[in-house]
């Protein structure tokens, strides 16, 4: 079954029609003062039909119809066929909003919504109106001649809707003759209501229904981009134009230490990304994130994401950002948990030098299941120690107590996988991959690994 579909454009055009002729009055003459006594003509829908007549003298014949008063109705519909043009041609047209704050009821400075519009070509119809005017004398109808006349000179424009996207709402109205007079020669006995009838059309178009998408032709907006994950960035849908914009700005660096980001120039030498299992001093910087920010729009607390691409992970790391109300240099960076990598081994009590620390040596006794990543290398084949009994590990190597003995539970010389693991004395995630341990997303961030996400 097809789908019903009106949207009233023949009864708009008829309301704007009939807004011509209201709020136009007469003069039954003057008062005490000598000031004008004006009354105001009404006007409705109807012609001089015996119902409409009936109606307009409240169904009784004792009652004559009330004058002055203006009516109007359709004498005709036509097709024009002069006015065809293309009727196949669909018209594309690129709409983006202003993000409406219903909290506030105020547009913002950011973009909302964009959207694609496919309009089909309307059909053009010619729109005939009469319009009757009932006065009770000559004078009343030269009143109105005179206010009236000079509107359609050639004709008066109208509007249907104040719909932009509509592009049939604009129409003309033009003059189609006019009868002066319903009365005839010789008048008779009767005395009925002179009624004058004035006569109009429009050009207007009948349009169906237009083909709204969400997605327009630019999908999304990726700027600045140095390296990284071009081709999936250009291939993700939730990059809608005017819904999120990606960015990496002027080339930038950042710096990710716990949950505070800092912004590096571009040229600021520093060591490569994740050299250290250890924090590093933030360098001492005059970029502020605000200054930045703030050319890409306006900047949502709480909601405005910065997306880490670590090369070591399938997915990007996502965080909400937070100006950082004691210096402007950093950023609170809150980190979505599901985002970040999964553990591969099991957790490890604290990174320890075994050469200087040991069990009852700077370190509780030996407990069973307690595990520590060594930075140096223990033991000797044959060999014991005090501390770490007969266990042989590398550097890198993750060892654990058994409860009767000091085992290798992480090989870092046999491994081939990226493995990660978290310190419960830091609560910091660490990564080994190519033969060393290093923060698994923690760290630098060169130009095109991050990206802005308003």
């Amino acid at each position: 079954m097809a789908q019903f579909f009106y949207d009233s454009q023949i009864r708009r055009f008829l309301i704007q029609f009939a807004k011509i002729f209201s709020n136009w009055s007469v003069t039954y003459g003057n008062d005490p003062a000598g000031n004008p006594i004006l009354v105001r003509v009404p006007i409705m829908y109807g012609d001089q039909s015996r119902q409409a007549a009936t109606v307009i003298a409240n169904n009784t014949p004792s009652n004559l119809p009330t004058a002055p008063m203006i009516t109007y109705y359709i004498s005709g519909l036509e097709y024009n066929q002069k006015w065809t043009q293309n009727p196949t041609y669909v018209d594309k047209l690129e709409v983006r909003q202003r993000h409406y704050n219903e909290d506030t009821e105020q547009y913002e400075t950011t973009q909302g919504q964009a959207f694609s519009i496919q309009r089909l070509m309307p059909v053009p119809y010619t729109l005939r109106m009469s319009v009757d005017f009932w006065t009770t004398n000559y004078n009343q109808k030269l009143q109105l001649i005179e206010q009236l006349g000079t509107l359609f000179n050639p004709a008066l424009e109208i509007q249907s809707t104040d719909n932009f996207i509509d592009w049939t709402s604009l129409s003309s109205v033009f003059q189609d003759g006019l009868t002066f007079s319903s009365r005839t020669i010789p008048v008779g006995t009767g005395n009925p209501i002179d009624v004058m009838t004035w006569k109009f059309y429009m050009p207007i178009w009948i349009s169906t229904s237009s083909k709204l998408l969400k997605m327009g032709v630019v999908e999304k907006i990726i700027m600045s981009i140095f390296k990284g994950n071009a081709l999936q960035d250009m291939q993700n849908d939730d990059m809608l134009l005017g819904t999120r914009l990606k960015v990496t700005p002027y080339g930038y660096k950042i710096l990710l230490q716990g949950n505070m980001l800092q912004l590096l120039p571009a040229d600021e030498p520093f060591n490569p990304p994740n050299t250290d299992l250890y924090n590093v001093t933030p360098p001492d910087t005059s970029l502020y994130w605000s200054s930045v920010l703030n050319v890409y729009g306006t900047i949502k607390p709480g909601i405005s994401q910065i997306w880490l691409e670590n090369p070591y992970m399938t997915t990007d790391i996502v965080g909400t950002i937070v100006p950082n109300p004691l210096d402007d240099r950093f950023l609170i960076y809150n980190i979505d948990p599901d985002t970040l990598p999964q553990n591969t081994l099991a957790p490890v009590t604290a990174v320890i030098n075994p050469q200087v620390t040991g069990p009852n040596a700077g370190l509780p006794g030996p407990v069973p299941g307690v595990r520590y990543l060594i930075v140096e290398p223990i033991g000797a084949p044959d060999n014991s120690t005090v501390s770490w009994g007969t266990v042989v590990a590398n550097a890198n190597d993750i060892i654990q107590y058994t409860g009767t003995e000091w085992v290798v539970s992480f090989d870092s010389q046999a491994s081939t996988n990226t493995q990660f693991v978290t310190n419960l004395a830091t609560n910091i995630q660490y990564r080994y991959a190519q033969n060393i341990w290093m923060k698994s997303y923690e760290g630098w961030y060169m130009a095109g690994d991050y990206s802005i996400v308003i």
